[in-house]
């Protein structure tokens, strides 16, 4: 099921994408948003699924898709360094911060939640904040239910579902703040998510997915999900080691190769661009960078 956002008469609704990717199903209002049915796990997605039968459904051509979440727990929780042709790419251009070595764990970060726009929102862009904006395209996960200390055999079993995400960040400010990266990676409107959270049944395989980003049509990121340092199971395992996951909890889960900073000339996102981020089976989000009054 590919669960999407819309408000409808001034009212958030959720919506069941078919599977052409051409029309949204609109389910009855007492089905909840796409963050009730995530928390109401696996009852509430199987009274979705009945609750299509008879739903209006309207062209996605006519409608304006939202974020599929809203209401998060906490940060959205992030790891960095997960492919390491990225890892490499980066050596000697991180401004003093390179690690010693290829981490053995996961590198983990968050960045705020006031971060998320929906899949055909403007990015926001203040030259006055920062002269280094970088494209990230990535997949983001969606824990489905509480746990803490999972077993790594058994971490694919707490996904609710997949998004796609693009973890816009301000290299300046990521590297002038002590080492750590929150304020690099949470300045608002900012990340991309969506267009809609496909459940995790319909992936047979989420270590074989493309991931690819586009910046004014040009190709620039370009890898598959097979690529990764750490798969999505030792990501969720180690993560909640000790440490509760809550449903509703957003995952992201790395970039691949070809961000801007690493580049040679670098390139950097400006007022005007569109940004294309995409991946197999889950979707695509086309976002314009537009110029925001955020300082």
């Amino acid at each position: 099921m590919k669960l999407a956002s819309l408000t409808v008469d001034g009212v958030r609704r959720a919506g069941a994408v078919d599977e052409a990717g051409l029309a949204v199903a609109l389910l009855p209002a007492s089905a909840g948003t796409v963050d009730d049915i995530v928390r109401g796990g696996p009852a509430a997605l199987d009274a979705a699924r009945t609750m299509l039968a008879g739903a209006d459904t309207l062209p996605l051509s006519e409608v304006r898709l939202e974020s599929p979440l809203h209401r998060f727990n906490r940060d959205i929780l992030c790891t960095g360094w997960n492919y390491w042709d990225h890892f490499e790419e980066s050596k000697g251009k991180r401004e003093g911060q390179d690690p010693s070595s290829r981490p053995k764990h996961p590198t983990f970060f968050t960045k705020g939640p006031d971060t998320v726009i929906g899949p055909a929102d403007d990015i926001a862009y203040d030259p006055d904040l920062s002269a280094k904006w970088d494209y990230e395209a990535e997949i983001a996960l969606v824990i489905g239910r509480d746990a803490r200390s999972i077993p790594e055999e058994k971490a694919l079993e707490h996904v609710f579902g997949y998004l796609v995400a693009n973890d816009v960040s301000q290299r300046d400010l990521q590297r002038a703040h002590g080492g750590q990266w929150l304020k690099g990676k949470s300045i608002d409107a900012t990340m991309p998510l969506g267009p809609w959270l496909t459940t995790a049944d319909e992936i047979d395989d989420p270590m074989g997915l493309r991931v690819q980003c586009e910046v004014n049509g040009v190709l620039l990121q370009n890898a598959s999900s097979a690529q990764m340092a750490f798969s999505f199971a030792r990501i969720i395992a180690e993560l909640s080691r000790g440490m509760t996951l809550r449903a509703g909890d957003v995952v992201l889960t790395g970039t691949p190769s070809g961000i801007g900073n690493a580049r040679e000339p670098q390139i950097f996102l400006r007022d005007g661009d569109v940004v294309v981020t995409r991946v197999s089976g889950l979707g695509e989000l086309r976002n314009k960078v537009a110029s925001t009054r955020l300082t």
